[in-house]
């Protein structure tokens, strides 16, 4: 009964349409995957927790998680195609339905960070500057910011003077690979000769919406190849007596 008969011409196009989809939707996994290490090596979870939201960071796990597993059942898919394996159709195309809402639902909540950011990064940005030193994590995300970025406070480095803190080490701008000019002690002057002179508030917004448009994008992308592999495998399902 879970192994199908012979089946015609229109059965065929959708067995290797199916069996087609499943190969590309295995290499948007593996992308989507690959584009969410991507982000976290590339101190995505720090910016987030700088501008106050883990919103994207939330968005790039799902969207991991759910590349591994898309990658991993695709291969089901092709599996139950070739073979035409009625059970095997049924559970892929169950995983695929769940696995198509997590996916979907990641790729969404990339464009709505990317939204947010427009809005109230400015804002968010400033009152973490106030946590500086109070937390130990939002030290360590806006020094990473402020290094990674080449910036200083949100719109320059007098900023922190404004929230009532003395210019982070992390604003001295490199004298040579490895070190640093000393920008957080002496006059106004030196500050401004030794400490990077733009702030981070353009550059975490680029940055920040650079990547919820990849990730986001390509987690939307494989959505809607999951949705084409769902409707192959019901009707491939359906013509396999």
């Amino acid at each position: 009964m879970g192994y199908g008969t012979e089946i015609d011409g229109c059965g065929r196009f959708m067995k290797y349409s199916l069996f087609f989809t499943n190969f590309v939707i295995f290499l948007g996994g593996a992308a989507i995957a690959g584009l969410s290490i991507w982000s976290l090596v590339d101190n995505v979870a720090w910016i987030s927790e700088l501008i106050g939201t883990n919103l994207l960071t939330g968005a790039v796990y799902v969207l991991l998680v759910g590349g591994v597993i898309v990658a991993l059942v695709s291969f089901l898919g092709c599996v139950g195609a070739s073979r035409e394996i009625k059970c095997m159709l049924l559970t892929y195309f169950i995983i695929v339905f769940l696995l198509f809402v997590t996916v979907l639902i990641g790729g969404v909540l990339g464009y709505v960070f990317r939204e947010k950011v427009k809005t109230s990064i400015e804002q968010d940005m400033k009152n973490t500057m106030r946590l500086y030193d109070k937390r130990t994590q939002m030290r360590e995300a806006w020094d990473v910011t402020q290094r990674t970025l080449h910036c200083c406070g949100v719109n320059s480095w007098r900023d922190w003077g404004d929230v009532g803190l003395n210019v982070p080490e992390s604003c001295c701008r490199e004298s040579s690979p490895g070190k640093y000019f000393a920008c957080n002690q002496g006059s106004d002057s030196v500050v401004a000769t030794n400490a990077y002179l733009i702030g981070c508030l353009n550059g975490t917004q680029i940055y920040v919406q650079k990547h919820a448009a990849i990730v986001g994008g390509a987690g939307i992308a494989v959505a809607c190849l999951m949705f084409f592999g769902m409707v192959f495998s019901c009707a491939l399902f359906k013509m396999i007596e």
